[in-house]
C-alpha cells in the first residue's frame, strides 16, 4: 500500500473532497486525523474507514478559524501516531454569489480567515512534525485562481493566495526535503455541490449545464481528488514542488 503505516492531516475532512482525501489516503494504509467541526459526519466517516481495517481515521474537533484550535489539534494529531507525513489543507467556504460592490469587510475577511489564513498556520503549526519526516503539504486551490469566476472575487482571490503561498513555501521548505504543491479541482460531485442545485428550480438541470462544463460531460468525483492528493503525499511525486495541478476535466479547453 502507497501510504502504509504514514500520517495524514485533511482539514474539512468530514465530507466533500475531504472525504475523498481520507478515504483515498487510508485505503492506502494511511492512519488520518479528521479536522473538522461537524461531529456527526466526521464520527460517521471514521466508523466506516475503521471497520474496513486498513488505515485509520480519528476525529478531532476543531474550528479551523481559531488559531489555538488549530495548533493544538495538529500537535494532537501528530502526538496521537508520533510522526506526521502529509498536511492537506482542504477546509473552505464559497460564500453565494456576490458582486464587488456587494462585498463587505466582514464577508472578505471571513473567506480568507478560512480559505487562506488557516492553510497558512497551519503550515506553521505543522512544520516542526513535517521536518522530521520529510513530509509533504497538499493545498486545495481551485481553478478559479486561475480563470476567476464571475461574482466570487473574494473567493478567487483567496484561492489565488492559496496557490501563490503554495509556490513561495515550496521554494522556502525545498532545501529541507519538503515539498508543497496544491490541486485545483474545477466542478467535483459532493454534497454542498448538490444541496446547492436543490435551491434551484430545476435541479438536474443546473447539475447536467455543471458537469457539460468539462470533456466529459460530467463532475469529478471526491474520490478522483483523492487519488491526486495521493499522488502528492507519497514518493511517486518525489520530484513535484511547488505546483498547482490542475484536476479539471478539460474544463478549460476548447474556450
Amino acid at each position: 500500500m502507497r501510504f502504509q503505516d504514514k500520517v495524514a492531516i485533511v482539514t474539512g475532512g468530514a465530507k466533500g473532497i475531504g472525504a475523498g482525501c481520507v478515504k483515498i489516503l487510508s485505503k492506502e494504509g494511511g492512519n488520518v486525523a479528521i479536522l473538522d467541526v461537524d461531529s456527526q459526519a466526521s464520527e460517521q466517516l471514521c466508523h466506516e474507514i475503521n471497520e474496513q481495517g486498513r488505515g485509520q481515521a480519528f476525529f478531532i474537533p476543531c474550528d479551523i478559524a481559531d488559531r489555538e484550535q488549530l495548533k493544538g489539534a495538529i500537535d494532537e494529531a501528530a502526538n496521537r501516531w508520533g510522526r506526521l507525513d502529509c498536511l492537506v489543507n482542504n477546509a473552505g467556504i464559497h460564500p453565494p454569489a456576490t458582486t464587488l460592490e456587494e462585498t463587505t469587510p466582514e464577508l472578505l475577511h471571513n473567506v480568507f480567515q478560512i480559505n487562506f489564513d488557516s492553510t497558512f498556520f497551519a503550515c506553521q503549526f505543522a512544520l516542526p512534525y513535517l521536518r522530521k519526516s520529510r513530509g509533504t503539504i497538499v493545498n486545495m486551490s481551485s481553478m478559479t485562481a486561475v480563470l476567476g469566476q464571475k461574482h466570487s472575487t473574494a473567493y478567487a482571490a483567496s484561492k489565488g493566495a492559496q496557490l501563490s503561498f503554495t509556490k513561495s513555501l515550496a521554494i522556502e521548505l525545498g532545501p529541507e526535503g519538503i515539498r508543497v504543491n496544491a490541486v485545483l479541482p474545477s466542478n467535483v460531485d459532493t454534497p454542498l455541490m448538490r444541496q446547492w442545485a436543490n435551491t434551484l428550480e430545476d435541479p438536474e438541470s443546473a447539475l447536467q449545464q455543471i458537469a457539460d462544463l468539462q470533456v466529459f460531460g460530467r463532475m469529478a468525483s471526491i474520490e478522483e481528488i483523492g487519488r491526486v492528493v495521493l499522488f502528492l503525499a507519497t514518493e511517486d511525486s518525489s520530484f513535484v514542488t511547488g505546483q498547482g495541478i490542475e484536476v479539471e476535466g478539460g474544463a478549460s479547453l476548447d474556450y
